[in-house]
């Protein structure tokens, strides 16, 4: 008999799927590098789903947030005044700088279409970090190692507008 036939499927677990889907997304960013699959199962429980209908802002310019936010489905543009700054799709994540420090977002995100996005908050993250401090710290090396990528791109892009 077909297991993934709908009437044989587990009805009381539909969630482990999701929760392994979302994980494995997380996973195979660079801000997870490092982590156990275990490690992110679990704290992807403690995330925060969101859908947003196409146009929805995300957030704004100018916004307070404490969170790290990835695309399970769907696509958003980040923009600054005038400019676009990135079209991001399933699988990317955004808004990392709002998990280290407490100022105010410096760019639009808006969906371009239906999107479903999972936000994971400082406040889970400083419960992780209690809980598992070696994970924690591996996690906070991936952030500054991303931060530093986006960093060196904004300079190289910066020095070819001034040529």
């Amino acid at each position: 008999m077909n297991s993934q036939h709908p009437l044989w499927h587990n009805l009381f677990r539909p969630e482990g799927n999701r929760i392994s889907e979302i994980a494995d997304m997380w996973l195979s960013t660079t801000i997870f590098e490092k982590i156990s699959t275990r490690e992110c199962r679990e704290l992807v429980k403690t995330m925060h789903p969101r859908y947003y209908a196409k146009d929805e802002v995300v957030f704004s310019s100018g916004d307070i947030s404490a969170s790290v936010i990835l695309i399970r489905s769907g696509e958003i543009e980040i923009s600054a005044p005038d400019k676009l700054l990135a079209e991001l799709s399933a699988g990317d994540f955004f808004g990392e700088v709002a998990l280290i420090v407490d100022e105010p977002r410096t760019a639009d995100a808006i969906a371009t279409k239906e999107s479903e996005l999972i936000f994971f908050l400082r406040s889970d993250l400083e419960e992780w970090v209690k809980r598992s401090p070696r994970s924690g710290a591996q996690f906070m090396l991936n952030i500054a190692t991303v931060l530093a990528a986006r960093l060196r791109h904004t300079n190289i892009l910066l020095s070819l507008q001034n040529d």
